[in-house]
């Protein structure tokens, strides 16, 4: 038995029967008061009083988990509603110029776009603004977007600088992260910010995904 030679037991044999028996502590209360436990800043403390802060450090991490989620549900359902409204404005447009105007606006006012980009494969008669430009897909200077285009999937991130001129132009300051969504034989957008961390690899794209799908359809159906 445990109590009738103690002095040849080494220590690493009781803890391999106290493995063995988790319930050993619960039979002698008294026992686990009085044990006490080394704590990583030197200073010891009774098993009860370890475990009691242990469940408090865990209940402070799924606190903090619980409120990040809450956050994440509050901005997710505020996407959804501006990529709903933004559904709505696109379906009121005739022409894809009032698709361009729109989808612009909408990226600029409810999605927060410090810079928005559009550039159309194809050209729109009468439409000239400074943030929209045609370029045809076969163009050499969409040469370094290649794999963006090819894949029909959004980035996000910081640019290589030599994709900046051809988006943003001068306004380069705003492109400190960017997003973009190709729109597969419409175009691409770009999306800009001053902040470094607004856009990073690794983000969800599921929303910039919708967008493009969103003008895409858009643009299809008023050329038609």
């Amino acid at each position: 038995m445990l109590d009738e030679r103690p002095e040849k037991l080494s220590a690493h044999e009781v803890a391999v029967w106290l493995r063995r028996h988790p319930d050993f502590l619960g039979q002698f209360p008294d026992l686990a008061m009085s044990l006490t436990v080394p704590k990583e800043d030197g200073k010891t403390a009774t098993l009860s009083s370890y475990q009691l802060e242990i469940l408090r450090d865990k209940n402070k991490e799924l606190a903090r988990r619980l409120h990040e989620l809450g956050l994440n549900a509050q901005d997710n359902e505020r996407l959804s509603q501006h990529v709903h409204e933004l559904s709505l404005a696109l379906l009121r447009a005739r022409t894809p110029a009032e698709v361009v105007h729109t989808f612009a606006a909408c990226l600029t006012e409810d999605f927060a776009g410090e810079s928005v980009r559009i550039i159309g494969f194809a050209p729109i008669p009468g439409f000239d603004e400074p943030w929209f430009s045609h370029i045809a897909a076969d163009d050499p200077r969409l040469a370094p977007f290649a794999d963006c285009l090819a894949s029909d999937e959004p980035i996000c991130g910081r640019l290589n600088p030599e994709k900046l001129p051809l988006l943003f132009g001068e306004d380069r300051g705003f492109a400190q992260s960017v997003a973009l969504i190709p729109v597969g034989r419409i175009g691409l957008i770009a999306i800009g910010s001053a902040d470094p961390h607004r856009f990073y690899p690794g983000m969800g794209t599921l929303f910039l995904r919708w967008i493009g799908e969103l003008f895409h359809t858009a643009m299809t159906h008023t050329r038609r």
